[in-house]
């Protein structure tokens, strides 16, 4: 299929289910990719992971009561962020032993959930994988108010999640609520995988949340920058694997996911400051004395000009 073909889908009266699923999975990479610059900074793709099994509980309630999936998988999500928020606080445990014991009990919790109802095996396959006819026309409304949402909370606190990402020692000897920004944090990242989820599903949501913000991660080393980036990075990723998945007829999340993989990869080997080819340059430049294009050590991540 090519391009314009595809475009032509897109206006098709009847495939409506198509561009939803395009809005949808677009919305979901702006918001995933601004959050996920955090979420890489801070190195904590592991609470990622635990939000996005946490959720499934919630979805699972929700699809049994015949409820709204999102607001179900929010609850779900903002409840176990919190209890991780609290159990982290002490020194006695650290932060991923106690994410380990509550991303796994929840997600237990919603596999026996959802076994007790009707249509057990594809409700299942749907909530891990997604589904591109899936997304109810209410749910791209409420994606995007939450979004903004999101957005709009993360613009608001961002002085004061970046000082707790980079130095949270700093940030309480500056009198910042390190433990209310770990909350927020932890919410924020839950209503950016509940918003993925009926796309690109359950289980592969973390990449959508961190392989963007990574890949800009290689390409900047300015904060300001990296936020442009990592979204549009992710809004052409899941435009291209949309488009590859329809195509093809090819798993849409799974196929969203390969292709964040693959602009990851290739800014790992081509990144003009960080990449593989880049100390490689530096390198042989260094074995004969040259200058190199890509001569200079990395620099502080910063939101300023360089």
């Amino acid at each position: 299929m090519s391009p314009l073909d595809f475009l032509a889908d897109l206006t098709n009266p009847d495939l409506r289910f198509l561009p939803k699923a395009l809005a949808v999975a677009m919305m979901s990479s702006v918001v995933c990719g601004v959050v996920g610059c955090y979420v890489v900074l801070r190195g904590m793709a592991f609470i990622g992971d635990a939000v996005a099994h946490a959720v499934f509980p919630g979805l699972a309630v929700a699809f049994v009561l015949s409820g709204n999936l999102i607001v179900g998988g929010t609850v779900a999500g903002v409840l176990t962020a919190v209890l991780i928020a609290v159990f982290s606080q002490g020194r006695r445990l650290k932060e991923d032993a106690v994410i380990g014991v509550f991303f796994v009990a929840a997600f237990a919790l919603g596999v026996v959930i959802i076994s007790r109802a009707p249509g057990y095996a594809g409700s299942l396959q749907q909530f891990l994988f997604g589904s591109i006819a899936g997304v109810p026309d209410r749910d791209v409304a409420v994606i995007a108010v939450t979004g903004l949402a999101v957005l709009t909370t993360l613009f608001l606190l961002h002085h004061g999640l970046v000082a707790v990402t980079l130095d949270r020692e700093m940030a309480r000897a500056l009198g910042l609520r390190v433990f209310l920004h770990d909350l927020v944090l932890y919410v924020l990242v839950t209503l950016a995988v509940v918003m993925s989820v009926q796309t690109i599903g359950n289980v592969l949501v973390l990449a959508l949340l961190v392989a963007p913000a990574a890949t800009a991660r290689l390409l900047t080393d300015r904060l300001g920058v990296m936020m442009v980036l990592a979204p549009g990075i992710g809004v052409v990723g899941a435009t291209v694997g949309l488009y590859i998945s329809w195509s093809w007829d090819l798993p849409v999340g799974a196929t969203i996911v390969l292709v964040l993989a693959g602009a990851f990869l290739v800014a790992w080997l081509a990144a003009p400051r960080h990449g593989v080819l880049a100390g490689i340059a530096r390198a042989g430049a260094a074995r004969t004395g040259a200058p190199s294009s890509a001569e200079g050590a990395a620099v502080p991540l910063s939101g300023g000009p360089r």
